[in-house]
C-alpha cells in the first residue's frame, strides 16, 4: 500500500517534470531545426555561386568538345552565351532533335541538372559525358556565366 502511495505522491511530480522538460526541450528542438535550414539554404546559395576560376580549370576537361569562343563550334556547340540561350539554339551548330525541341532556358538549376547527367536529362541528346561532382559542376556553371 506504501508503494501505491509513493507512486501517487511522485506521479504528478514526475508528470511535472515531464512537462517543463519538454517546454524547455521542444522549443530548443525547434530552433536548433531552424539553425540546421537556414544553415543550409546559405551553404546552398553560396555552393550555386560557385567559383568561375575553379570552374575555368574543371572546363578545360570540356573543351576537347566545345569551345568558349563565340561562334567555334567543335564536337559540341560553342557555349558562348550559352547561359540564358534557349536550348539547341547556338547558330552553325547541328543540335539533336531531342535539345532542338526540349525548349530549356538554360539557367543555373537546368545546367546542373543536364549536366549532372545529360542523356538521363535529355533522353536522345548527343552529349553523353557529364560532371558528376556537384562543387565542380557549380564552378563551371559559374564559369559559363562569364563567357558572352
Amino acid at each position: 500500500m506504501a508503494k501505491i502511495a509513493d507512486f501517487l505522491t511522485t506521479a504528478p511530480r514526475i508528470e511535472m517534470l515531464v512537462s517543463k522538460t519538454q517546454s524547455r526541450v521542444v522549443p530548443g528542438l525547434a530552433l536548433a531545426a531552424a539553425i540546421c535550414v537556414s544553415s543550409a539554404a546559405i551553404l546552398s546559395k553560396a555552393e550555386a555561386a560557385g567559383d568561375a576560376a575553379a570552374g575555368e580549370q574543371v572546363f578545360a576537361r570540356c573543351t576537347v568538345c566545345h569551345s568558349a569562343k563565340a561562334g567555334e563550334n567543335k564536337i559540341g556547340p560553342s557555349l558562348a552565351g550559352v547561359f540564358g540561350r534557349k536550348s539547341g539554339s547556338a547558330p552553325g551548330f547541328d543540335y539533336s532533335p531531342a535539345l532542338k525541341s526540349a525548349g530549356i532556358t538554360w539557367d543555373e538549376q537546368e545546367l546542373d541538372k543536364f549536366l549532372a547527367n545529360p542523356p538521363a536529362d535529355i533522353h536522345g541528346t548527343k552529349m553523353v559525358i557529364g560532371v558528376p561532382d556537384a562543387a565542380d559542376r557549380q564552378n563551371v556553371i559559374a564559369y559559363l556565366k562569364t563567357l558572352k
